[in-house]
């Protein structure tokens, strides 16, 4: 069994990567592949999109990579492997986003990319460092996930949902900001797992086990 981190330039892949090849090790879970190549994509039996940055660059980015787009395209919409979207990477799975200028996402979930827009004016964007989660649907992947656990958020845009059945977990910062979000074969989440520490981690090895 393999897992792909793509590598697309738009993100720091060190700590995911320990992270993944961590728990794949305590679940048994095969090879963790950071990579470029979309074959590795298309032999892969389930994918990572990371991201940091601005969601414009992050699309660019990744369509820059002669075939990777299409190749992740096809895994999703035809093989439907496991896909996780990571912080960027699940704002991508979005519709479309406004940071600088309208940008089309890939549409696999029901939401917009926005600013983060808090109740209290005084309350700092970006949204950085730990706020707790407030589970909203059951999943496999959040099997051993309560309300109340801890993950580290590094973002200034968040999903505004237009399926709320698709938004698995949200958090508060000045009102619901979207914390997870899945549907079918995919799950993405707005914060970093492999810096949450026990729930990131746990949600990581329920990924790779995860058999939908």
């Amino acid at each position: 069994m393999t897992t792909i981190l793509i590598d697309y330039d738009s993100g720091n892949l060190h700590s995911a990567q320990k992270a993944f090849e961590r728990m794949a090790r305590e679940v048994d879970a095969g090879d963790v592949i950071v990579t470029s190549d979309p074959d590795a994509v298309r032999k892969a039996d389930r994918i990572v999109l990371p991201g940091d940055g601005a969601f414009p660059h992050c699309r660019d980015q990744l369509f820059a990579v002669s075939g990777m787009a299409e190749a992740v395209i096809e895994a999703v919409e035809q093989d439907a492997k496991p896909f996780m979207g990571i912080c960027v990477g699940m704002q991508l799975m979005a519709k479309r986003g406004f940071e600088y200028e309208e940008t089309a996402g890939f549409g696999w979930i029901d939401g917009e990319i926005h600013k983060i827009t808090p109740s209290d004016p005084k309350m700092p964007v970006p949204h950085m460092g730990w706020n707790d989660l407030v589970v909203d649907h059951p999943h496999p992947v959040l099997d051993g996930i309560a309300t109340g656990d801890h993950a580290y958020f590094v973002h200034s845009w968040q999903m505004r949902m237009n399926d709320p059945a698709q938004r698995l977990a949200h958090c508060d910062y000045g009102g619901d900001v979207t914390a997870i979000v899945a549907r079918d074969t995919i799950i993405g989440t707005q914060f970093h797992p492999e810096k949450s520490q026990s729930a990131g981690l746990r949600m990581i090895a329920n990924f790779l086990t995860w058999a939908p």
